[in-house]
């Protein structure tokens, strides 16, 4: 688990940051959101509107690294909680693909299995996993 603060019109709003294991697999959700109060909650689904977005995304991914660097064979999927937000990370994705394939393999999910993560393609979920 990883909190942040997101600073900007809205004042300082708390971010978590969360690894959830399927069962004993290796496979790991990746959720994020506003933290609720002060338990290990958050809310997905919240519209922050603190204007930095980029800078949210851009520090989610950096939990990736450090997640990986503890668990070098998660595999680690990501969805967006809305259609809105899988798109938004999509292009996050599409952005930084040349940086993220230096040291991960990335991929989309896209009529009922994963496929090598390609810019405008329309993905449900991605996962991503560290190279070896």
């Amino acid at each position: 688990m990883y909190e942040f603060v997101s600073e900007g019109p809205k004042g300082r709003i708390l971010k978590l940051v969360k690894y959830t294991e399927y069962g004993n697999t290796g496979i790991y959700n990746l959720g994020f959101g506003d933290k609720l109060g002060d338990s290990n909650r958050f809310d997905d689904k919240i519209i922050s509107g603190n204007g930095d977005s980029e800078k949210i995304l851009a520090t989610v991914a950096s939990t990736v690294y450090e997640f990986t660097a503890e668990y070098p064979d998660a595999f680690i999927i990501a969805e967006g909680s809305t259609s809105a937000r899988t798109r938004l990370y999509r292009m996050g994705i599409s952005n930084a693909l040349e940086e993220i394939n230096n040291d991960f393999n990335v991929f989309g999910f896209l009529d009922k299995k994963w496929r090598k993560f390609e810019p405008n393609q329309n993905y449900s979920a991605f996962a991503i996993t560290k190279k070896q």
